[in-house]
């Protein structure tokens, strides 16, 4: 069974005929501790206006976000979900040349590749410097230069829309705020749109670009609140943009996509002071549980920003395989493009649930042939995996 992204706890309850509740799902990386209370009550509250069409602006949510960043409330777009955006984005702005980082989020090159002729190349990441994005050689690459974007790339000019998720998606790996700066300099530079996908970036706020987009006509930060308060059921995402192509965008967004509960929820959310500072110091206490727990099972894993691992283990298919039949949901990251069937990203979740995954983690990795040809070590290494 192969799913395109996680969170289809669906398919795992059909198969194995278990009820949705008890399928411990690792492979969507949410906010353990779920909805924050103060939106399930504004949720129960709102829905006898459910017969009112919602607002098609979002102008309470938008003005909510912008008294949060900070920022101009007519640069924000909201979304059904940040992907909803990706999608306006390549649609609207008919890009012609559009550079992605792999691996990363799968959307940004499916979103590119609905557009006949568009040219969608890849910057692949190497896996023996754990992924890490290379700025210089990243800006480089975006001006046209020769360079290992792909096996089969010739040289081409400057492209003219990049991709960044960050912290990136699958790997966790965060860009500091003056790393992505100088990418968005480069951008301005090459007259190329830089879409920096920040869905993660609430577990380390202080990284966000997003007070940038107003300095600079050619930055875009798309946001997501289904991580951080666990909203993945309403889709609410937005985007902050350069006013000089707002208008452009909404002639082409569809209406009524974020719904009534949705900007309700979103509004609360930003609110509530409470679960943030909850949220960071249990993700904190849980990633140093997993982390030690890796190590002590000698785990090859890449230190993360974001509240997921990705992990490295040569007989992965088989753990994956044998987790799900035992009710557990982890992300198989073989259909990431630059990773192959080595690799599973797991999110971090309630402590009686990492429990419940280490100890079965614990069993099969107690099978595991030293001549694997895999080093345990606590982070990816370059060694070849089984196949």
């Amino acid at each position: 069974m192969q799913e395109t992204h996680g969170g289809n706890i669906y398919i795992l309850s059909e198969k194995l005929h278990l009820n949705e509740k008890n399928i411990i799902d690792f492979s969507a990386s949410i906010n353990p501790l779920g909805v924050p209370e103060s939106v399930n009550s504004i949720i129960k509250d709102n829905i006898k206006y459910l017969y009112n069409y919602p607002d098609p602006d979002a102008k309470r949510l938008r003005l909510q976000i912008a008294k949060q960043h900070k920022i101009n409330p007519e640069s924000i777009i909201c979304g059904n979900g940040s992907t909803e955006l990706i999608y306006l984005v390549a649609s609207a702005l008919k890009p012609e040349r559009v550079l992605i980082p792999a691996p990363t989020f799968s959307e940004y090159e499916r979103a590119c590749k609905i557009r006949d002729g568009l040219r969608v190349m890849r910057y692949e990441l190497k896996r023996e410097k754990d992924f890490d994005l290379n700025i210089e050689e990243f800006i480089d690459a975006m001006s046209g230069k020769q360079l290992p974007i792909t096996r089969h790339a010739s040289r081409i000019t400057a492209f003219d829309m990049v991709f960044l998720c960050n912290p990136n998606n699958p790997t966790g790996l965060l860009l500091r705020k003056d790393s992505v700066l100088k990418i968005a300099e480069a951008a301005r530079d090459l007259i190329c749109t830089l879409v920096v996908d920040e869905a993660f970036i609430d577990f380390v706020p202080a990284e966000s670009v997003i007070k940038e987009v107003e300095k600079n006509p050619y930055l875009i930060v798309l946001r997501s609140l289904t991580k951080f308060y666990a909203l993945s059921g309403l889709r609410i995402g937005y985007g902050v943009f350069p006013l000089n192509i707002i208008e452009t965008l909404k002639k082409h967004k569809e209406p009524w996509t974020v719904n009534t509960l949705a900007q309700t929820a979103g509004i609360a959310a930003f609110k509530d002071i409470a679960f943030k500072k909850k949220t960071f110091r249990v993700i904190k206490e849980e990633k140093d549980f997993l982390e030690k727990e890796f190590k002590r099972l000698e785990l090859s894993y890449i230190p993360s920003e974001a509240n997921y691992y990705l992990l490295r283990l040569n007989n992965a298919k088989k753990i994956i395989s044998a987790l799900r039949n035992k009710g557990i949901l982890v992300r198989d990251c073989s259909n990431f493009k630059g990773l192959d069937n080595s690799y599973m990203r797991i999110a971090v979740r309630s402590r009686r649930e990492n429990e419940v995954l280490i100890k079965e983690l614990s069993k099969f990795l107690d099978v595991i042939p030293a001549k694997a040809g895999i080093q345990k070590t606590n982070k990816l290494d370059s060694a070849s995996s089984a196949e």
